[in-house]
């Protein structure tokens, strides 16, 4: 099938079937009858509240005249590869330095970060969906994760459910360098 022009790929998969019926002029009813699938199903795929499976991606494709890859399309090279002099610093008002390391296409589900955080920062506990993974690449970070308190030093990784209340403090006199990576990703471009 062919390639409709103006495809919506950093809508995600919900907003670029959306805006792909808007731009027809279709209602749900109208997708929903020519895809076979119902109208609740399509608004909860449409907000992100579901997810299709390839046949009923298919079946959408179908529907709205384009071809599977208007929804779901491979990152381009330059999305994939982050080379070690080409450093994306994230502007944040925080005294912790973030650089992203992962790659900035739409579909990514995890982020992986560079940390710098400096000497007597303490950060406040908090929570999320998702998992975490931070490797200590140099310094001394101490970690709350839940009631416990972990030291982590060089060459240290932990690996957790983020829904459970964790925290940081670099309480030595060097700047800790670390690997954050994390999913979902919290970073949208």
């Amino acid at each position: 099938m062919p390639r409709a022009p103006g495809k919506a790929s950093t809508l995600g998969i919900g907003g670029a079937i959306r805006a792909r019926r808007r731009g027809l002029g279709l209602t749900l009813r109208q997708l929903a009858d020519a895809s076979a699938l119902s109208v609740p199903f399509l608004s909860q795929v449409e907000r992100n509240q579901a997810s299709p499976s390839l046949l009923s991606l298919e079946a959408i494709a179908r529907a709205l005249g384009v071809g599977i890859d208007y929804f779901v399309s491979v990152p381009a090279p330059h999305e994939i590869v982050r080379r070690a002099d080409e450093h994306d610093r994230i502007e944040l008002d925080s005294p912790v330095t973030y650089e992203r390391l992962s790659g900035r296409h739409a579909e990514r589900k995890l982020e992986a970060l560079r940390l710098i955080v400096p000497p007597g920062l303490v950060a406040p506990v908090i929570h999320r969906e998702g998992e975490g993974f931070w490797y200590i690449l140099s310094g001394e970070l101490e970690m709350q994760l839940g009631d416990r308190t972990f030291v982590l030093r060089a060459g240290d990784s932990v690996h957790f459910d983020q829904r459970h209340p964790y925290g940081m403090r670099n309480a030595g006199r060097r700047e800790v360098r670390m690997i954050w990576v994390g999913t979902p990703s919290i970073f949208r471009d």
